[in-house]
């Protein structure tokens, strides 16, 4: 009798640890003393570009054949790709320049979008155009990119097409976490001019929208690893593990039975 309690309270103890808890795949849960606190200011700062960025320029003045050097493709009706914005976007090199026409080498390495804007603008009514010419100047990145890889419905490089993008919104654009991904310890792996630094996030609490890495930056690496249940292949549910555990049981039965004769 005693044998079979023990049995059954190891099975039970199999089945629940196996198992992956709710707890574990709710986002944002309020835990402990944790508060509906606004995004702290070091959770947005603003982007500023680094090399291998690609710039998306626009210049417009009241009269358009002033400024039609610098927007060959204005007047194209078609939709912008991807491969279109790589080849015709103002790519950063190594120095920190983009090259554009008549300006030349503009350096823009460390500014934000908007800095490099009024460069641009600066420079172009300072040699170039007066005031009553109505210069207007856009910039933008040629979409938001990061990569996702790990325990996410869909790994790989991803472009959005808005100015910010939150953690929750690129995985949800990556096809979510998996039951068995970890939420609770994400990693953003982030470059910056002086090398790469990694941040872990915990998404099942609320206290990550505070995070320097909630708001993401172009060009993050986001990692999301297994849960141990994973390793383990006992099934991500109840059922699954009951699963898993009477096939074992099923196994070990008929070893016994076909050695036992």
């Amino acid at each position: 009798m005693n044998k079979q309690i023990i049995f059954l309270l190891f099975f039970i103890g199999i089945l629940i640890t196996s198992c992956v808890p709710t707890q574990d795949l709710v986002y944002l849960q309020k835990k402990g003393d944790s508060k509906e606190n606004s995004i702290g200011a070091i959770a947005s700062k603003p982007y500023r570009l680094q090399t291998n960025d690609i710039l998306s320029i626009t210049i417009k003045a009241m009269d358009p054949k002033l400024v039609e050097i610098f927007n060959q493709d204005s007047n194209s009706q078609t939709a912008i790709s991807d491969q279109s914005l790589y080849l015709k976007g103002y790519s950063v090199d190594d120095h920190g320049n983009i090259r554009m026409p008549i300006l030349g080498e503009v350096n823009v390495l460390g500014f934000t979008v908007e800095e490099a804007r009024q460069k641009i603008e600066i420079l172009l009514l300072k040699d170039h155009f007066k005031e009553e010419a109505g210069v207007y100047v856009t910039v933008k990145l040629s979409g938001f990119r990061y990569t996702v890889n790990g325990e996410v419905g869909n790994t790989g490089s991803k472009i959005l097409y808005q100015d910010k993008v939150t953690i929750l919104e690129a995985i949800a654009n990556a096809g979510d976490i998996t039951m068995t991904g970890d939420r609770k310890n994400v990693k953003v792996i982030r470059q910056f001019s002086q090398g790469a630094e990694t941040f872990s996030i915990d998404l099942t609490d609320s206290k990550a929208m505070q995070s320097p890495c909630y708001y993401l930056q172009p060009n993050d690496y986001i990692y999301v690893k297994p849960l141990k249940q994973k390793s383990w292949g006992t099934g991500k549910t109840g059922i699954e593990s009951l699963g898993t555990i009477i096939t074992i049981l099923s196994l070990a039965t008929t070893t016994f039975l076909l050695l036992k004769k």
